[in-house]
């Protein structure tokens, strides 16, 4: 992907300097849009191809990337090639970006992007991801519902690169032993605590869904299993008190004794995380396994992974924690939130009244519905624009803006491109005038769609939602300024079509995002 375009460069930089195509591709990016300027479409950094070069006399990048792009060509698919700060652009034959982009997009679907030969070539690996995590015997705190979206991020992320994804809810102490697996459970008289909770209702409007839930009662017995077996290696000390530690440190280093049982014999948080870890290995044999909790349980996961290698558990290694920083400032009418139920509520009754207050809004077949997905999506926009691990300040009034980088905008987005598809049909999907689409406003846009594997690729390299947040907030003003030149009312049969198939592709790729990021789309608002 890249349409291809990134292949072709690199096969032709190849030649030139002698490198296998592969070695290059990823260093081949594609280039961020401009307001100011029409860009080219791709650019080679100097530097990355001399990161390997230990001499401290390296040439300057400049005069290097001049000297390369004397030596390449234009061709077929890219029609000029010019030089930047230590770079080489490339632009692309104009109609041949758009024929590709919009046909890739309208082909691929749901998995434009994810074909990029930026993940060819990957490992189709098992993943377990732990997240949302609550109490069952206490109300839902707000901190369960970061650890829900983020969670349900990296989970959606992952199953859609076509790796193979357990998603595990760890339940608090019910007080009872229990399993539940898959659809076909038993929970032992607790089904209605679960279904009615806000916890489940919030999982069925975003099309969460866990694979096995499992908790700390279900790990008693396998706990003590895990002291005896780190008794046997001579690393449990009982203390005066009479409850059993390890101490990771080897010299009493107090910020690395870790208390694994109580002086009544019973076992803590972390003698049931051991116990987790090594059954779910045994029972999925996973290649990785992520835990999304908040970052004041950093140390507690440092510690349990370090045990597990102390241990003899190679595959600790493969454990990885995903911290997210704290929420500050979320209050309802009413004060203070602590309760997911609270946060549910707030989020429909302010969705309604902002609904109602905007001229262009339309009858609406269920608009608590849809006042509960825009609501929703506003959140998830406001909790993902920024780094995970920050804290951050809530503002309601922020959040539910209409205008503006928030959720409401880019449902907002999708739903206006919905309207126009209802509106004019969609006779347009397969056949198109290129040369109809060459205004500055449609370049720019298609060279954003060239961009979304890319983004997607660094969202799964470091598990950040924000780039593909970032991506689709860019794309929705795009389609903004578009619209409002771009008219598709009374031009001519050919201009409409070809700028209808844009806006199809636009909304394609804006829906494909928001899926990603736990969002469902709303076709009226």
């Amino acid at each position: 992907m890249a349409c291809g375009f990134r292949r072709s460069i690199a096969c032709q930089l190849s030649r030139v300097l002698d490198l296998p195509p592969e070695n290059l591709i990823k260093s081949i990016s594609a280039v961020p849009i401009s307001r100011k300027e029409e860009v080219a479409d791709f650019q080679l950094s100097v530097d990355s191809l001399l990161e390997n070069n230990n001499d401290h006399s390296r040439p300057d990048t400049q005069v290097q990337a001049r000297k390369l792009a004397e030596k390449l060509k234009c061709d077929s698919v890219v029609s000029e090639i010019s030089t930047g700060q230590g770079t080489v652009n490339f632009k692309i034959n104009r109609e041949l970006l758009t024929k590709t982009v919009l046909q890739q997009v309208i082909k691929d679907g749901s998995k434009y992007g994810l074909k990029s030969e930026l993940f060819s070539g990957l490992p189709q690996k098992k993943i377990v991801v732990e997240f949302s995590s609550p109490n069952i015997a206490k109300k839902f705190h707000v901190g369960h519902l970061r650890s829900t979206i983020i969670g349900n991020f990296i989970a959606n992320l992952k199953e859609a690169l076509g790796h193979q994804v357990t998603r595990i809810n760890y339940l608090g102490d019910w007080g009872m032993q229990f399993g539940l697996l898959g659809t076909g459970f038993q929970l032992f008289g607790y089904e209605e605590k679960l279904q009615s909770s806000p916890l489940q209702h919030l999982f069925e409007r975003l099309g969460v869904h866990f694979d096995e839930y499992s908790g700390e009662s279900f790990y008693r017995e396998k706990s003590q299993e895990v002291l005896k077996l780190l008794d046997s290696k001579g690393l449990l000390q009982k203390t005066i008190k009479g409850t059993a530690i390890v101490d990771l440190s080897g010299n009493g280093d107090p910020s690395s004794i870790c208390t694994l049982m109580r002086s009544d014999g019973t076992s803590l948080y972390a003698t049931r995380d051991l116990a987790a870890a090594i059954d779910r290995m045994d029972k999925y044999n996973f290649d990785t396994m992520i835990y999304v909790t908040d970052k004041g349980q950093k140390k507690h996961f440092q510690q349990v992974f370090q045990m597990l290698q102390i241990m003899g558990y190679d595959w600790a290694e493969r454990c990885q924690h995903v911290p997210f920083g704290v929420v500050q400032g979320m209050k309802t009418r009413k004060g203070d939130v602590t309760f997911l139920e609270d946060v549910l509520n707030e989020i429909r009754l302010r969705m309604l009244q902002n609904m109602a207050s905007l001229k262009t809004t339309k009858v609406l077949e269920n608009p608590q519905e849809t006042a509960e997905r825009v609501g929703l999506a506003a959140l998830i926009i406001q909790d993902f624009k920024g780094l995970l691990l920050s804290d951050y300040q809530f503002s309601w009034d922020r959040v539910f803006q209409s205008r503006g980088d928030t959720g409401v905008f880019l449902q907002y987005t999708h739903a206006r491109l919905h309207s126009l598809e209802e509106t004019f049909g969609c006779g347009y999907l397969y056949d198109f005038n290129t040369a109809c689409l060459q205004e500055p406003q449609s370049v720019s846009i298609l060279q954003h769609l060239l961009r979304f594997d890319e983004v997607l690729y660094r969202s799964s390299q470091d598990l950040q939602p924000r780039h593909i947040v970032s991506y689709l907030l860019t794309l929705s003003h795009l389609a903004g300024m578009a619209h409002k030149t771009l008219y598709v009312k009374d031009s001519p049969p050919e201009v409409a079509g070809a700028r209808l198939h844009l806006f199809r592709a636009v909304r394609s790729v804006l829906a494909n995002g928001m899926k990603l990021l736990g969002i469902t789309p709303v076709c009226r608002m």
